[in-house]
């Protein structure tokens, strides 16, 4: 059995690479690494509206509940919910059935344990083997596990968004927001706290029918909330993915605030607040160097994770900071939950524009962001090519050429036999040459 956990759960195509089967052994294996010995475990249970997650619920309750587990089923909300929904009802455990940003046809499933934290990597490769040798643990009888009811949908959507009011206390009115759900997993819950915030809120493709998550909007499909908020003249647009465990926004002239730009106002504002932790900012090495620039500028010191929010979870948690993120939406405030929120993240971003009475885009103008070229080079074992002497001679002579002006990046990717080739300059066509000559190296090897 090949590496199942990515990046961010276990994903693939359902009912195909991601089967029923393997999602029972999967929830079945993961339940007898978590429950810490209880007698009675619980875990919660919640997924996004695509289709095939009906399918998935029932598989994973049917693993869970085979290894005596007792499963709080919450329905369909945001990723960060289910995480926040595991720490608040003391539960060994979270699943979430979600492939996040992906197309309708593939699902995951992430898990979180206790407290609602993802996993490391070395519970996660616990968990493979366990799946690979096969389940040992099967009650019979009252052992086994039972789909609770003591906890109602509408009681657990209701808690969560009560806990994202909570983030804030700054009232809302005046701002008017775009924000594109995605058809995913905060249709429902994203407008209603904002609205509740004080704001005025344009929802659009917020009718999940199971089919059209993703499709063309959200995160990953910016167009949509761009040509929306220019047309109600909105001050702000806010797109979430799938899950709605990342959030981008745009300004109200249509520009774009990726992440690095969001980590930005945010940083700047909780230290203000004198709620930044040693004026300390976690990012990942995707972020654009015009991050750095800004927070060295500002006195803000800058930690580097590898790529993946997770990675980013652990630094955090390791430092005792108090915000991090990417460049792709992921943004994590620790004080209110274990996970990306968007939802959160979008609440905090408004807040700032709210509590200073600026634009988004002069907020943002704090940051510049360097040109940057990526180019994904096929190797046939990124592994050795991302080691090997003339390639690590070329990034050095590279680096050399930029100075302080620029940066270089090769990253293995995690899931296909590429090379990532990476570089910033301030001087785009030195950006653009030296990647190329990167990226024929590479090739070569």
């Amino acid at each position: 059995m090949g590496r199942l956990f990515g990046t961010d759960g276990v994903r693939g195509l359902a009912n195909e690479s991601l089967s029923p089967e393997l999602a029972m052994r999967v929830a079945a294996a993961a339940a007898q690494v978590l429950i810490r010995g209880k007698k009675r475990p619980v875990a919660v249970l919640g997924r996004d509206p695509r289709a095939s997650g009906e399918m998935l619920e029932a598989a994973v309750t049917a693993g869970l509940t085979s290894v005596g587990v007792d499963v709080l089923s919450v329905g369909v909300l945001p990723t960060p919910a289910v995480a926040y929904l595991t720490g608040l009802y003391d539960a060994c455990f979270g699943v979430m059935i979600s492939a996040s940003h992906n197309p309708m046809p593939d699902n995951g499933i992430k898990i979180f344990a206790a407290g609602g934290h993802k996993l490391d990597d070395a519970i996660e490769a616990r968990i493979e083997a366990l799946i690979a040798e096969g389940v040992t643990v099967r009650p019979t009888g009252a052992g086994i596990g039972r789909v609770r009811g003591d906890y109602t949908v509408e009681g657990t959507h209701e808690r969560y968004v009560e806990h994202l009011l909570e983030s804030t206390g700054q009232d809302l009115s005046g701002l008017t927001v775009v924000v594109d759900c995605a058809h995913g997993a905060a249709a429902e819950v994203a407008p209603q706290v904002y609205r509740e915030a004080g704001a005025t809120v344009i929802a659009i493709n917020a009718e999940p029918n199971g089919l059209n998550i993703n499709d063309g909007c959200g995160s990953t499909h910016l167009g949509t909330v761009r040509r929306a908020v220019l047309q109600h003249g909105a001050d702000l647009g806010i797109a979430l993915d799938g899950d709605a465990d990342r959030c981008l926004a745009v300004d109200a002239a249509g520009e774009i605030v990726d992440g690095d730009a969001i980590m930005a106002v945010l940083a700047l504002a909780m230290r203000e607040a004198g709620e930044l932790v040693d004026n300390t900012l976690v990012a990942t090495v995707m972020s654009n160097l015009g991050l750095h620039i800004a927070m060295r500028a500002a006195e803000i010191t800058v930690i580097t994770a590898a790529v993946g929010d997770r990675y980013v979870l652990e630094e955090l948690r390791r430092g005792g900071y108090s915000l991090g993120g990417e460049q792709s939406g992921h943004v994590v405030f620790p004080r209110f939950g274990t996970t990306g929120d968007g939802v959160l993240t979008g609440l905090r971003l408004m807040a700032r524009m709210a509590q200073t009475k600026a634009t988004l885009a002069s907020l943002a103008s704090v940051m510049t962001t360097v040109p940057q070229v990526l180019i994904n080079v096929a190797v046939s074992d990124k592994g050795a090519v991302a080691v090997a002497p003339e390639v690590l001679e070329a990034v050095a002579e590279a680096e050399r050429m930029l100075g302080e002006t620029g940066r270089v990046l090769l990253r293995p990717s995690g899931t296909e036999q590429l090379v990532r080739v990476m570089v910033e300059a301030t001087d785009p066509a030195q950006a653009r040459a030296l990647a190329d000559d990167l990226a024929k190296r590479v090739a070569a090897v």
